[in-house]
């Protein structure tokens, strides 16, 4: 018990920061920039298609460090030559735009690697035992996910609560004119905070494409969960969206280890229940199976009792 409690938290914690790794730049993006990008899980993808494609040609090291840039790139020409004109027009041109650029994104995956998944593997140079626990090896490649992921958030609070840069592209979200009149550059301060947004999604992406199926829907099947983390963080939260990517990597983990139902608790009660009855097929449903629903719960749940979420500090 002991053994499947500790993997079973290991593996949450990781799955933890990975929800982090990807939610932290579309906090940033949001928290810096007032849009909400619906195109940032796409920016995860084309990390993990970067990565792998780079890997092939040069090996991975090189991967790391190129297909975050890359994102980061497109990110910026994003904003320079798309965002900032849709910009105007308020905040439902933004979502439509961020909507739209997310299929075309998805599309240009196919067409260039096919609606398969590919055979992102964890390359050799971090495929080897980090650590022996219980008797089982733990990967060094979810180690190198948990430093990264603890990096991030130590560079993004540090970077932008106690330095001068900071503190300029956080004046510039509210007082764009004053900062103006300061000499800076305020677009090329939004069009800087995009592409370190996009950057850090390309980074997830590069080591979250081994540990989830690389395919042209990872996408989609991650942008939902990304948004339940940054609404139950707080939209704008570094240290929310941190807490609550925990939160629910480490609930969802453990829950998909547990192999029991409502069923079986009541029993433990000794409380029958009629197999005919509507009640006994819900009840009789594994706590595993329905682990996936576990944030879309939680989410309901912020928005009833705080809807500004864990560390928000907006309604909206």
């Amino acid at each position: 018990m002991l053994e499947i409690i500790t993997f079973s938290l290991l593996n949450g914690v990781v799955y933890g920061l990975l929800l982090f790794m990807v939610s932290s730049g579309l906090t940033l993006i949001f928290s810096l920039m007032g849009v909400l990008n619906f195109a940032h899980a796409s920016m995860f993808m084309l990390g993990a298609y970067f990565s792998y494609q780079i890997g092939t040609w040069i090996g991975f090291w090189p991967a790391l460090v190129i297909a975050p840039l890359l994102v980061g790139a497109i990110g910026a020409a994003v904003e320079r030559y798309g965002l900032r004109h849709v910009h105007k027009q308020g905040h439902v041109a933004e979502i439509l735009f961020t909507f739209g650029l997310a299929y075309l994104v998805a599309e240009s995956v196919i067409m260039i690697w096919g609606r398969n998944p590919i055979e992102n593997r964890v390359p050799a140079v971090i495929d080897f035992p980090a650590f022996l626990l219980f008797g089982t090896s733990y990967p060094a490649y979810k180690v190198l996910m948990m430093a990264i992921s603890v990096g991030m958030f130590a560079f993004l609070y540090l970077a932008f609560r106690r330095t001068r840069l900071g503190l300029i592209i956080r004046a510039a979200l509210t007082h764009p004119e004053m900062v103006g009149a300061l000499g800076h550059d305020v677009p090329r301060i939004f069009v800087l905070v995009f592409a370190i947004g996009s950057a850090l999604a390309g980074l997830a992406g590069v080591i979250g494409g081994f540990a989830l199926l690389t395919e042209p829907s990872m996408a989609a099947a991650l942008g939902p969960i990304v948004f339940v983390v940054v609404v139950v963080g707080g939209l704008g939260s570094i240290t929310g969206a941190f807490i609550a990517s925990m939160l629910i990597g480490i609930i969802q983990t453990f829950a998909v280890s547990l192999d029991y139902s409502l069923l079986d608790l009541l029993r433990v009660f000794h409380v029958v229940v009629s197999s005919d009855s509507a009640f006994h097929e819900v009840a009789a449903v594994k706590i595993a199976q329905a682990a996936p629903l576990i944030p879309y719960l939680l989410l309901v749940v912020i928005l009833i009792f705080r809807p500004r979420g864990l560390l928000g500090r907006r309604d909206a």
